[in-house]
């Protein structure tokens, strides 16, 4: 009898991050309260890091939610940014940095593997690196395991590939 799988992956796609980042930019070129402003949103593709540099803490708030609209926009989940505390800079200004995050490491893998466990479905885990790959004879009891993982509301985007 023939199993049937899928891999489950948190994986932000770059190329929109780029689109999100440069939509930003944009708009912050056309803002009337950037003004006169030094404020900047760069994206690091290779580091998969985003930083922000702005004038004072009410801009560097106004820049997170234009670069979260942004995102929003565009499809990618805010639970995949981490943002971390902001920064003294050069000249007064304040710098935050943004980590994009990628892959499901292996306490998050165990904890999902164990909700899987718990639904009483006659499925196995793998938990293969940064993925997690989900199997078992009958196609009915793999979706019922992204239906109910799709209803979670979990700490890191989850999406789902490779069905087969």
């Amino acid at each position: 009898m023939a199993n049937f799988s899928f891999d489950i992956v948190s994986e932000v796609d770059l190329q929109e991050m780029d689109n999100a980042v440069n939509q930003a930019t944009k708009e912050l070129a056309q803002r009337y309260d950037f003004k006169d402003s030094k404020s900047s949103i760069a994206f690091d593709r290779k580091e998969k890091k985003i930083t922000l540099v702005a004038d004072d803490d009410f801009k560097l708030r106004a820049l997170t939610d234009i670069l979260a609209t942004r995102m929003a926009k565009r499809g990618i989940s805010l639970k995949s940014l981490k943002f971390n505390d902001p920064e003294k800079a050069f000249g007064g200004y304040l710098r935050q940095g943004v980590d994009i995050c990628m892959g499901i490491d292996k306490e998050k893998a165990k904890d999902l593997a164990s909700i899987i466990k718990k639904l009483g479905l006659k499925v196995q885990t793998q938990i293969e690196g940064e993925k997690i790959k989900v199997s078992s004879p009958k196609k009915d009891e793999l979706q019922a395991v992204i239906v109910h993982l799709k209803g979670l509301n979990y700490s890191i985007p989850l999406s789902f590939c490779n069905y087969r």
